[in-house]
């Protein structure tokens, strides 16, 4: 006599994860991650806590990590990426090459591992605990190479006011972000 268990029921939204997904539709949902990021890139919320308003586009980035996984959410932050380059997708309508290599492109190039390592975090277990690790670890990435290239690009800031005007002025917000995706992720899967 033997045992067999039952197998876990598919949640749709994870299928959109899946490599094999059609090759059409996951085109599709990589062009679609990269135009919501270009839309919430230009939500800002209209306080600065330096230089660099807050905007959005990260919740896009977190998501997409999360809903696609780590090579498709990989190429749609890529495609963004690429898209900057000639039209107005960045924070206030900007593109161009100098937003990647200026102040803030430490943060712009950091999107695609972000997506990479959400969706890689999250290959085997999408409880909402999983999912907010995996942002926490993104967000780390983040702001790592954020202000990394920060640090580098002003010449004159000094490590300890890089990490306070780029990374521990927006520690809240993010962690408020974080909380919002993966608990709108969790909802997704459950519903």
């Amino acid at each position: 006599m033997s045992v067999a268990l039952a197998a876990r029921r598919p949640v749709a939204l994870d299928r959109l994860r899946s490599a094999d997904l059609p090759l059409a539709l996951q085109i599709v949902t990589i062009v679609a991650a990269a135009a919501i990021t270009a839309v919430l890139a230009q939500v800002e919320l209209r306080f600065y806590l330096w230089e660099v308003p807050l905007t959005l586009q990260t919740v896009a980035v977190y998501g997409t990590g999360l809903v696609l996984g780590r090579r498709n959410g990989f190429l749609a932050m890529g495609l963004y990426l690429l898209a900057g380059l000639a039209l107005p997708v960045f924070s206030g309508g900007a593109s161009g090459l100098a937003h990647l290599i200026g102040a803030t492109g430490g943060y712009l190039l950091a999107f695609p591992l972000v997506a990479l390592v959400a969706g890689a975090v999250t290959e085997r277990t999408r409880t909402l605990g999983q999912s907010a690790f995996a942002l926490l670890v993104g967000s780390l990435v983040l702001f790592s190479c954020g202000v990394a290239v920060l640090h580098t690009v002003s010449g004159d800031l000094s490590w300890m006011a890089a990490l306070d005007m780029g990374w521990a002025r927006f520690i809240p917000w993010d962690l408020a972000k974080i909380a919002a995706v993966s608990g709108a992720y969790a909802f997704g899967r459950r519903a």
